[in-house]
């Protein structure tokens, strides 16, 4: 993620995971959405409408005022807009009634010589409106990808971006280049891919039409604008994209990370241009294991922050999990669950290593109070905040009450699984008119597991800290 004009530095990392690299045959993409160490997130849910005309976008960015028509009828989706829409919505990430999730965006760099020959667009799409004109509006995930993709060529667009999609059978990873141009590349099913705030894509097969999607006159572009002999085909990182000293300590570490957890067999080195967009993992993937990825901070390395590493590789690296993450989600699509229950948002409010993932069916028509209040400052009937609280008093004295939260994140894990097997075995007996109220409900119990155990941790944080201050001293209890 890319956002607001006073963070021109954020970013973001993504997973994504076919459907035979899962352990149950799910579809998975997921994202950490990095922008400011406050700044708060709702879980909402968008029902679905038809108007009787068609309706108009309007982007609130006043730097960057898109405007585009939308259709009348609008599908149903979950989204995670921000506390405030003055800089834009930024839904960032959700899962519509028709069961294709998409997850946007995945910040990345143009280089010069493309930017000078396509110019980004000021009044384009960017990242902020890319999941308000898009999820509603689609029937899967290629479907999602052809759709941006036509928005991107007819507006253009003022930012390099990837965008994930997925339904029960597919997953797309989508990139932006310059001002006008993209290309896109299904997952293949046995594969998974992580990236990290670079252009991934590598070899774009334009004769594959299964498994690559892209703008329309792109090679022309690039051997117009001698950007590229194209006698090899297109390597989209190689010819769009960014290699520079920066990559190498903010970006290229990340994907290593991940590859290195899911395919440890494979020698690769953390500053390295080659690391391959398509892995394989050496086993199938379990959700909680996607989960640790994205919560991940190169633990066992020298290179994690917290770790005992000197403070020169403690800093050397941008970790996966950091203090400016908003909020951290995994769109689990399940083909072997019936119609209507198959879509789980997992959703981890605040720093995913000092946060909880949630799992939220999609298909439902509000979601629990605490998730819909977000504000500037803290506010304690807000998920994200309480979530935050909870993260803010372990790093005040870390090596002191790290253990406890670990400790919490562990058996609520636990209670929140435990909780979305035997929900999704009641659900057998429910009917389908009965069968959203039932779904909002397990989100409703979903979300008290979750809030009452932080709640608590931090009641317990907040007395145990009292005796950790600096002006401590062991006084004799017989003056």
């Amino acid at each position: 993620m890319l956002t607001h004009q006073f963070n021109p530095y954020s970013a973001c990392t993504s997973i994504l995971i076919g459907k035979n690299a899962t352990a149950d045959g799910s579809t998975m993409i997921g994202r950490n959405e990095d922008s400011r160490a406050a700044w708060a997130k709702k879980f909402v849910v968008h029902s679905h409408t038809e108007f009787d005309q068609p309706q108009t976008f309007k982007s609130t960015d006043q730097d960057h005022p898109f405007t585009m028509t939308l259709p009348k009828i609008r599908a149903k989706y979950t989204a995670t807009p921000e506390w405030t829409p003055k800089y834009g919505l930024f839904e960032e990430d959700g899962i519509n009634e028709h069961g294709v999730a998409m997850s946007a965006t995945e910040s990345a760099y143009c280089n010069a010589r493309v930017l000078a020959a396509d110019p980004y667009v000021q009044d384009g799409i960017g990242e902020e409106a890319m999941v308000t004109v898009t999820l509603p509006y689609i029937k899967s995930a290629r479907e999602g990808v052809e759709r941006l993709g036509q928005i991107v060529e007819e507006h253009g667009t003022y930012e390099t971006n990837g965008i994930l999609f997925s339904d029960d059978d597919e997953v797309w990873y989508m990139e932006t280049g310059a001002g006008h141009y993209w290309v896109a590349q299904r997952i293949p099913d046995d594969a998974y891919a992580v990236v990290a705030n670079q252009l991934a894509i590598q070899e774009v097969d334009y004769a594959d039409h299964e498994n690559f999607l892209y703008a329309k006159g792109i090679r022309d572009f690039v051997v117009d604008n001698q950007l590229a002999s194209m006698a090899n085909g297109l390597n989209f990182r190689e010819v769009f994209g960014t290699a520079d000293l920066s990559d190498l300590h903010y970006n290229t570490p990340r994907v290593w990370s991940g590859q290195q957890y899911f395919t440890p067999d494979v020698v690769q080195e953390p500053e390295s241009f080659n690391l391959p967009f398509v892995q394989r993992a050496n086993r199938l993937i379990h959700i909680d294991e996607a989960q640790h990825y994205l919560a991940s901070h190169y633990e066992g390395t020298p290179f994690d922050p917290v770790g005992a590493g000197s403070d020169v590789e403690k800093h050397r690296y941008r970790p996966i999990s950091l203090a400016k993450t908003q909020e951290s989600h995994i769109l689990q699509i399940r083909p072997d669950k019936p119609a209507g229950t198959r879509g789980i948002h997992w959703l981890a409010m605040g720093v995913a290593a000092e946060s909880i993932y949630v799992p939220f069916y999609s298909n439902v028509e509000t979601t629990p109070a605490a998730y819909q209040v977000a504000t500037e400052k803290y506010d304690a009937h807000s998920a994200y905040w309480i979530f935050k609280l909870a993260g803010v008093l372990v790093d005040a004295h870390y090596h002191d009450l790290h253990s406890q939260l670990n400790d919490v994140q562990k058996e609520t894990a636990i209670a929140l699984g435990h909780h979305l097997i035997m929900t999704d075995q009641a659900l057998t007996n429910v009917s389908a008119t009965d069968l959203t109220a039932t779904l909002t409900q397990a989100n409703e119990q979903a979300a008290k597991i979750a809030l009452t155990a932080v709640r608590d941790l931090s009641a317990e944080l907040i007395t145990q800290s009292t005796d950790l201050s600096p002006l401590n001293y062991q006084t004799d209890l017989n003056l």
